[in-house]
């Protein structure tokens, strides 16, 4: 399901990604804020071996540490882990170097990716679109933004459950279409 490598490319499906998918359809209650205020920052990784991937995303933290203007940032890696269970172990070592490098409680990770699959899902779940991008994402997270984002919303503890309702109503073949149009 992997688009284009292109990096302006890659950016903008992100966007689109983000605006139509996330913000409308609401399974990031707190990401249409900052699309308006276009705090998000958007940034392609153009590295495939894993060192260099992890430097890249310590380098977005650094940014993130001298830019309070940016909210949240999304690292974009178009190649080297189009294979989901690469990715997944990519981010646990992602996660980990986070605390190595003393963002434990500063930055959260969010994970996303083409193929994305719950543990405890199909293939075919609707519910695996909650998580699912054009390209393999890590997102950052400021976790002092988000614990008050999550403070101001009347049911934080019901947005997964509510993502994964929502998405099943809305049926595989729309999100599907959704996915597709996310290429043209």
């Amino acid at each position: 399901m992997l688009f284009h490598s292109d990096d302006e490319a890659c950016i903008q499906q992100t966007r689109r990604w983000v605006k139509d998918v996330i913000v409308a359809h609401s399974f990031c209650p707190f990401a249409g804020r900052e699309v308006e205020r276009d705090s998000i920052r958007y940034t392609v990784c153009p590295e495939s071996k894993v060192p260099a991937a992890l430097e890249a995303l310590i380098d977005e933290c650094v940014l993130l540490d001298d830019d309070s203007h940016i909210e949240t940032t999304l690292v974009v890696y178009p190649g080297g882990f189009e294979v989901f269970e690469d990715y997944l172990d990519f981010s646990a070592l992602a996660e980990a170097l986070l605390v190595e490098q003393g963002y434990e409680g500063v930055y959260q990770l969010a994970t996303f990716h083409p193929d994305y699959l719950f543990s405890d899902s199909s293939e075919d779940d609707p519910a695996n679109y909650t998580n699912r991008s054009p390209y393999p994402v890590l997102h950052i997270l400021r976790e002092a933004s988000l614990e008050t984002a999550i403070d101001g919303h009347p049911d934080p503890e019901g947005i997964p459950e509510r993502n994964i309702s929502y998405a099943r109503k809305l049926g595989l073949n729309v999100l599907r279409e959704q996915f597709e149009l996310l290429r043209s």
